[in-house]
């Protein structure tokens, strides 16, 4: 195999491995920092010997097995990591692995491991940013240029958060463990938005020109996946993966023959991707069908579900859809729901109730900038012929939006709403 393939390889070995290598070194070595310098250690030593030896035939158990021997001599060698060192020697784990247990680590897709690293990388004691940066370089295996480059930061910004986080964890010695079932629930929420801030920022991105960012709500997706697979007992993972997946099916019919941005009820739904769509219904019926409490994203899902069954937008069943978000403001209240709710109202029994709700939101200063209220609000005074303020409201959202593909679509919905002459 030619060098350049062996590079290849390796390239796509690491981004499957990387999530896994880690977790299992940092099972033995305790500190997530540590574990990806050994697993980077790894892949330098594959990069240096495959093209020579060939690409093994179980190239993770490889990289696995050389990062724990080197995690072996690093600690040996330091004097105030003896009694780790000591540990480590006893584990069995450690002692040189046979082929037929490497065959099987590798083999096995999922595993407590790389539970445990979730759990590790979206600790409360991180800030929200640091969360979802960590997550990406040690569960996504994005390089922190690709990282820097999805969110429009500096590769110093998120080298810097990353660097932060890893001494935070270490500092605070975060246990690296799955919560017991007690915590269990109050974690996996600070799990699951992780998860979703990733999917949102790929589906609808704060800035830039692109109105959508594949590679994250792709990375979104597999980690929610994972997380179905890891802890199938529980509702709102298979809720969170319904409702990314019922989101993403539309992803190329979100975006109009000259790129600009196809709101849901104008989009061709011929163009909706069908699997995505059966793959969602399927992790809602998994949700519910587990009996656990119905939470936030499992609502969410099922409001999707509703847009998703709707062959045509005349068909969507706005009455069952304003329920949901009942039962969704009653259960996390917040402005950006009873928004959203507005808008189902608007649909179901026309926008004069709707904009009355509106108008109450606009004294709310959470919403203060937030480009989707004077959006909606522009939409609902345009259906009822007030054209004036819908045109105000119109340029007052592209003004407060970063994306620049929104502001463009905005501004020319504010242009329709001029007086001809």
């Amino acid at each position: 195999m030619a060098s350049t393939d062996v590079t290849r390889t390796i390239e796509a070995v690491w981004r499957i491995e990387s999530a896994r290598l880690i977790a299992g070194i940092a099972r033995l070595v305790r500190d997530v920092g540590l574990a990806e310098d050994l697993a980077q250690e790894a892949l330098v030593a594959a990069l240096e010997q495959w093209p020579e030896s060939g690409v093994p035939d179980n190239p993770g158990a490889w990289l696995m097995a050389t990062a724990k021997h080197r995690g072996i001599d690093r600690l040996r060698r330091a004097e105030v990591h003896q009694r780790k060192t000591e540990e480590l020697a006893r584990d069995a784990e450690l002692r040189a692995p046979k082929e037929d247990d490497l065959a099987a680590a590798a083999d096995d897709p999922f595993d407590d491991d790389l539970l445990r690293l979730i759990f590790v990388a979206c600790h409360p004691v991180l800030s929200t940013d640091a969360r979802v940066a960590l997550t990406l370089r040690l569960l996504c295996g994005l390089t922190t240029r690709e990282i820097a480059r999805a969110y429009l930061s500096s590769e110093t910004t998120v080298a810097q958060r990353i660097s932060r986080a890893k001494r935070t964890l270490s500092a605070t010695r975060v246990p690296f463990e799955v919560p017991a079932r007690a915590d269990l629930r109050e974690r996996l929420a600070a799990v699951l938005e992780v998860v979703y801030l990733i999917f949102n920022e790929g589906y609808y991105p704060t800035a830039g020109e692109r109105l959508t960012r594949h590679e994250l709500m792709a990375e979104a997706l597999r980690l929610g996946r994972i997380l179905a697979e890891l802890l199938p007992g529980e509702a709102e993972v298979h809720g969170l993966v319904a409702l990314m997946e019922l989101q993403a099916s539309r992803t190329r019919a979100r975006i109009g023959p000259s790129g600009e941005p196809a709101l849901l009820l104008d989009q061709d739904r011929s163009r909706w991707d069908w699997l995505l769509v059966g793959r969602g219904l399927t992790a809602l019926e998994c949700a519910y069908a587990t009996g656990g409490p119905v939470g936030p994203y499992t609502l969410q899902a099922g409001i999707a579900a509703c847009h998703a069954r709707a062959r045509a937008p005349e068909d969507t069943d706005w009455a069952r859809i304003v329920a949901l978000y009942d039962g969704l403001a009653e259960l996390t209240p917040s402005p950006v729901v009873e928004l959203n709710r507005a808008v189902a109202i608007g649909m179901a029994f026309g926008p004069r109730a709707a904009l009355e709700i509106v108008d109450r939101l606009r004294e709310e200063p959470a919403l203060d900038g937030y480009h989707l209220l004077p959006s909606v609000r522009a939409d609902l005074l345009e259906k009822l012929g007030r054209l004036d303020e819908a045109r105000a409201d119109y340029e007052r959202a592209a003004l407060l939006t970063s994306n620049v593909r929104q502001r463009a679509a905005l501004l020319g919905r504010a242009a329709a709403c001029a007086p001809q002459r």
